[in-house]
């Protein structure tokens, strides 16, 4: 099994950075484009957006792993119908396939709660973030298999939002188990991406999310199920802070 990671350029620009992508690299992964700041597209001119392309695939696209993948930060792609076509038009031009993301989750605020607390307690025991972060991502998981099956009659190949962080270094393995247990299979990134569903262009505005959550959008028969943002702390926070973390 394969993971794709979606490089924000200025983040990996330097030794440690480039360290990093050849590991991935030589391991077989698939590498991919984030932009380089990580600017939200929506705060940025189509040619400012370009831009950002260009200048993260300046460092990945040495890497014979570089797929031509593309992520918009925050999965925000456009406020308005002309700003979403305008950046359509942008990954279009440049040959990029969006990179959608189909299972959102919240594991980088999860990560941030963690980094606080041992921040504040260096003996504090990171294993109380165990159970309640695999069940976050187990709960996002079937959630969003749940509601692509109920849009489009189906489920497909999904791709999981996941980071680079302390938080999946102690419990990805955990969280991996868990889906299996309950029946989950995995594959590669790139054959993910193979299936039909990721050449879809949802007309929603604003655009973006989940690619799940924006194909159920699309229908019209989901709007009273469908919070906005899709994943965001304000839905987490509540419950970590009942748990003391």
């Amino acid at each position: 099994m394969k993971a794709g990671l979606f490089v924000v350029g200025a983040n990996l620009d330097d030794d440690h950075g480039r360290a990093i992508l050849a590991s991935w690299n030589d391991a077989g992964h698939m590498l991919a484009n984030h932009t380089w700041h990580h600017r939200l597209a929506t705060r940025s001119t189509p040619e400012e957006f370009e831009r950002e392309i260009l200048a993260c695939e300046s460092l990945v696209g040495r890497y014979p792993q570089y797929r031509r993948f593309f992520r918009f930060p925050a999965l925000k792609e456009g406020r308005s119908a002309p700003q979403r076509d305008a950046f359509r038009g942008v990954l279009h031009q440049l040959r990029y396939r969006n990179g959608y993301v189909t299972i959102d989750a919240s594991d980088w605020y999860y990560d941030a709660r963690l980094r606080a607390k041992l921040a504040a307690d260096p003996g504090f025991d990171a294993a109380r973030f165990r159970s309640p972060y695999v069940d976050h991502i187990v709960d996002r998981a079937e959630y969003y298999d749940n509601l692509v099956r109920r849009a489009i009659g189906r489920t497909i190949p999904h791709t999981l939002l996941i980071h680079y962080n302390l938080l999946n270094a102690l419990f990805l393995s955990d969280v991996l188990d868990a889906l299996a247990a309950r029946g989950w299979t995995f594959i590669s990134a790139e054959e993910a991406y193979t299936d039909a569903v990721f050449a879809s262009e949802p007309q929603i505005i604003p655009a973006g999310e989940s690619l799940a959550w924006a194909l159920a959008k699309e229908t019209g028969r989901f709007e009273r199920e469908l919070r906005y943002p899709g994943e965001d702390d304000v839905y987490e926070a509540p419950k970590l802070a009942k748990l003391g973390l």
